[in-house]
């Protein structure tokens, strides 16, 4: 150890104020820092995002947390996706069927055409062009519809009864039809793209 005499001043701060002299910074060494290692132990910081790497890569693949967090996000993806599809077919439906209403109020005017040519019979001579106006109408007013996809349902006299598709409203007896066939076309029935819209209605055999 040296010491300063009463007549030494410190030079550049290499003394303190016991006379002792400041030990000398070694190259490379930054004041403040200090290295403490206990036993073999070393302390090793990393940073948040290899720490969850190391998560991903060593600790959850087999963890029940991490399977229960895989298969909860899977069953949300299927969710979605399930969603997804019903909405896409929902709205497919919507436009399918968007004139369903317009032509539902049109069926009355096809009705009304059918009962005044149903209505035809015994007319004179001079009558013949108004029936024969009145049915090119019905066919024009049939094909505009057809282009909508609005179709009749097949019912004619002698053709078997469908609960799908026809309405029963009320039974005769005919010797001459089967049992459970149609015996009368009270009202036609119609389909919308494959969808029915109205039943037909008629008159059941009952033999």
């Amino acid at each position: 150890m040296v010491k300063k005499t009463d007549n030494e001043v410190p030079i550049n701060g290499l003394y303190d104020e016991d006379g002792r002299v400041f030990p000398e910074e070694q190259p490379g060494e930054q004041a403040g820092t200090v290295d403490v290692e206990v036993g073999d132990e070393t302390e090793v910081s990393l940073s948040q995002e290899e720490l969850v790497a190391l998560c991903r890569e060593s600790v959850c693949p087999g963890c029940d947390v991490h399977k229960e967090a895989e298969a909860i996000r899977l069953r949300a993806l299927a969710d979605s996706e399930n969603v997804k599809k019903r909405l896409l077919r929902e709205n497919e439906e919507m436009k399918k069927y968007a004139g369903e209403s317009v032509l539902a109020d049109l069926l009355p005017v096809l009705d009304n055409l059918d009962l005044a040519l149903a209505h035809t019979g015994g007319l004179d001579a001079a009558c013949q062009n108004f029936v024969i106006g009145v049915d090119m109408t019905r066919k024009l007013f049939l094909d505009a519809v057809k282009g909508h996809g609005l179709e009749a349902v097949a019912a004619t006299v002698g053709a078997d009864f469908d609960p799908g598709v026809h309405e029963a409203v009320g039974t005769v007896e005919q010797e001459e039809l089967g049992d459970n066939q149609i015996a009368q076309v009270v009202q036609q029935g119609y389909v919308l793209k494959g969808r029915l819209l109205r039943p037909a209605k008629v008159m059941v055999n009952k033999g």
